[in-house]
């Protein structure tokens, strides 16, 4: 009984360093949204320049570059400041992007009205971000807090347990004791760490965002907006039916007004390219400094080099996309029963949180033991597990503001079955679906440096699992052998291929979706 309470005790304190992490990291990131947000809003200059910068930074493989963060900051900082600097770092880029998108958008839907009442009384900055910017942001600042929340715990887990390579690393933290203890087969005090760690995740859903939420109610434009068409076209009205038809054409209007904002045009894929190339350059010279071993004879590999990438990445590519089609098939009728069935969806949406929250990584034993070590049945799993709940957090975003008269419809004409799928669901979930499709391939990819093979400090270095081929897999092994020059050209191919079909593909299908609201 006493080692059982030892553990128990050794794995709060352990989980209590984690959350420390993760709330600095979520302070940083709610603080650098605003100031981000409300500024790319408010300048078109930035605008311009910034808005094409972010949209690529949010689908780069993050976890991927964190060995070179690693590198950089413990060779300017002590050990343990340095490592969990970095920890804390790379745990705000995984929060912080679709946080400034959400409150980029609240500012930019703003009624003039209010910009003008702003003007006319001669607000101050001060005054404006206090009675204006920041109350319309935290409604959809809150939302993204959610989704972030459990963004950065798979990233904290990650990051905990991760290593250069070339120098063991770690920190003290739930995510190193679930591995050691997953791997190495102490499964009672394994299931007692994931006990736990989910006990801290609720509590946070229950305290911290549900006073957040709260907050952020009060200053939600969409209450009162219902209660306002509502009152105009109540169901006395004898042309409630064929003005509510014409309510949503309107909102249909207005909803591309509001998205078509963060629609890439054309000019943005110069802008996207530029970017790349300036992420290249900027890593060569940092490997070159901080690695005298950069040399030259390794540049005469690049053509053989290139071509293992590519395989590796051809293979990586049918794994992501295979895993996604399944993540369609699950998540599509769990987010439309959810936003429109359902009369439970408040519970429906705890329930999600928490299980979302609850990263594939810690979760990684008991799928190796499941799938005896079949290496492509576990990358499968890591990557649905990765991708899903993207894609059921944004269709049910999505859906927050659509009017209630669209749900009136359904029950005044009594659409049901296939006819409400085709004139409701599809077309209310659309612009969801593709946002969540996006931020969700994007997940996989990083997912790919864990599912395709992992190893950590915790199972002294042993792959536990592994795939015969695989972008992740030639990512681990290349930094493992100290060939950094390798893994870069790994790097550059996968950052060049998201950026690429995001530019190409996600958005131009992005465009053709919204025109369905015109």
């Amino acid at each position: 009984m006493l080692p059982l309470l030892n553990e128990a005790i050794l794995l709060l304190v352990d989980t209590g360093y984690s959350w420390i992490r993760m709330l600095i990291a979520l302070a940083i990131s709610i603080l650098l949204s605003l100031a981000i947000g409300i500024a790319l809003a408010r300048s078109k200059t930035l605008e311009k320049i910034f808005i094409p910068v972010i949209d690529v930074l949010q689908t780069l493989p993050i976890v991927a570059f964190f060995p070179f963060m690693v590198l950089v900051v413990v060779t300017f900082l002590p050990n343990i400041i340095g490592i969990n600097a970095a920890v804390i770092f790379l745990i705000v880029t995984s929060m912080l992007w679709n946080m400034i998108f959400g409150v980029y958008e609240a500012i930019k839907t703003i009624p003039n009205e209010f910009l003008e009442l702003t003007n006319l009384y001669k607000l101050g900055l001060y005054q404006k971000l206090k009675k204006l910017f920041i109350p319309a942001s935290l409604p959809r600042l809150s939302e993204q807090m959610s989704l972030s929340w459990a963004i950065g715990l798979f990233y904290l887990v990650t990051s905990e347990i991760f290593s250069t390579g070339l120098k063991q690393y770690s920190v003290q933290g739930i995510g190193v004791d679930l591995a050691q203890l997953g791997f190495s087969g102490n499964i009672p005090y394994y299931m007692l760490g994931i006990v736990i760690f989910v006990g801290f995740v609720v509590l946070t859903r229950l305290t911290l965002f549900a006073y957040f939420n709260k907050i952020a109610s009060r200053f939600s434009a969409d209450t009162f907006e219902r209660k306002k068409r509502h009152a105009e076209f109540g169901l006395g009205n004898p042309f409630y039916k064929s003005r509510l038809l014409s309510v949503i054409e309107e909102f249909y209007a207005e909803k591309r007004q509001r998205f078509i904002a963060l629609i890439a045009g054309e000019k943005k894929a110069l802008a996207t390219l530029v970017l790349a190339v300036s992420i290249v350059l900027t890593v060569l010279v940092v490997v070159y400094y901080i690695l005298p071993s950069f040399a030259m004879e390794q540049l005469l590999q690049t053509p053989a080099y290139e071509v293992s990438v590519l395989v590796s990445l051809s293979a990586s590519f049918l794994r992501v996309w295979g895993a996604f089609a399944l993540i369609l098939v699950v998540a599509i009728p769990i987010a439309v029963y959810t936003a429109f069935i359902s009369k439970h969806r408040q519970a429906y949406m705890l329930v999600f949180q928490v299980i979302a929250s609850v990263p594939a990584t810690i979760l990684l034993p008991l799928i190796v033991s499941t799938f005896s070590n079949n290496g492509e049945a576990v990358a499968f799993v890591v990557f649905f597990l990765s991708g899903l709940w993207y894609v059921i957090f944004s269709i049910l975003a999505s859906t927050n503001y659509l009017p209630s008269e669209i749900i009136e419809v359904k029950r005044i004409f009594r659409l049901n079955g296939l006819v409400a799928w085709k004139k409701i669901y599809l077309r209310a979930i659309a612009p969801g679906l593709i946002t969540g499709a996006i931020t969700a391939i994007a997940a996989e990819w990083n997912a790919s440096i864990i599912a395709e093979q992992f190893s950590s400090s915790g199972i002294s270095g042993t792959a536990a699992t592994s795939v015969s081929v695989g972008i992740g897999k030639f990512l681990d092994t290349s930094l493992a052998s100290g060939n950094l020059y390798l893994m870069l050209i790994a790097l550059i191919n996968m950052t060049a291929m998201i950026i690429l079909f995001n530019t190409f593909v996600w958005k131009k299908l992005y465009r053709r979706i919204t025109s369905i609201y015109t």
